[in-house]
């Protein structure tokens, strides 16, 4: 699957959810090299796309912490579920996000209560 991960990475654009969830769920697994893959879709122009990437990095562990810093980036986000998706990917890495602290606590007065829940 290593060789086919930049592919199933374009799968983050998808209109379809499930197979956004799909991709997510593969390229989870894959830990450097799928955080690789994953990390260009942060600044995607598809909504969608950069919300599964926040969700993919969120549940990536260590091998995520580099691309910390683009995901906190995704906290100002013109779209609420790529702001909640960046708050729960840096939540999910806990140390490693602390540099990151101050920009998801300003999420608590977001305009949606589902990313001030993610902030939480």
């Amino acid at each position: 699957a290593v060789p086919h991960l930049g592919a199933l990475a374009k799968c983050l654009s998808d209109d379809d959810s499930d197979v956004r969830a799909a991709a997510c769920t593969v390229l989870g697994k894959h830990g450097e090299v799928g955080a690789e893959a994953v990390a260009q879709y942060l600044e995607h122009q598809d909504w969608r796309a950069r919300q599964a990437a926040c969700k993919v990095i969120g549940d990536l562990g260590q091998a995520a912490v580099p691309h910390l810093e683009a995901v906190a980036g995704r906290l100002s986000d013109d779209f609420p579920f790529v702001r909640a998706a960046a708050c729960s990917a840096l939540g999910n890495h806990g140390e490693a996000a602390v540099p990151h602290l101050e920009a998801v606590a300003g999420r608590l007065s977001d305009d949606f209560p589902f990313v001030r829940a993610a902030a939480c």
